[in-house]
């Protein structure tokens, strides 16, 4: 039986949800969950947990990469994120390009006429829908 794969945009302040069926058709926004500030191991246990709660196999999470195609500070920022994930969860973490998600989140929940003030709230869960939409898509 398949399990479920769990996406992430990870930020500085917020880190986005979102969480496959079971089938790895179909990618759905969950949550925004806010970083406890400073303490990045908290972070880590509680994606931990998330991912045995929801009986998931592996976290794909968004690289941000610059538009040449290059890493940098940001991405190695999220790639040590991602070992300490990968070490607290004995999951793999299966990195996805990342780059522009966030705009189309933002252009998917303007054109759905949704308030700035709404956008804000979900934006984050939004772009790790993107993401894990994409990896899911990608192994089709």
């Amino acid at each position: 039986m398949m399990k479920r794969k769990i996406g992430l945009d990870v930020g500085d302040v917020r880190i986005g949800v979102a969480v496959s069926d079971l089938m790895g058709i179909c990618a759905n926004p969950r949550e925004t969950y806010v970083r406890k500030k400073d303490d990045v191991e908290a972070d880590a246990d509680y994606f931990a947990d998330y991912a045995r709660r929801e009986d998931a196999d592996a976290f794909v999470v968004g690289l941000p990469r610059n538009m040449d195609g290059t890493e940098g500070p940001r991405a190695a920022i999220t790639r040590e994120f991602g070992d300490l994930l990968k070490e607290r969860s004995g999951l793999d973490v299966i990195y996805t390009d990342e780059r522009l998600t966030t705009v189309s989140a933002e252009r998917m929940l303007i054109g759905a006429d949704v308030r700035r003030e709404k956008r804000k709230k979900v934006i984050d869960k939004v772009a790790a829908t993107i993401i894990l939409q994409s990896y899911l898509d990608s192994k089709r």
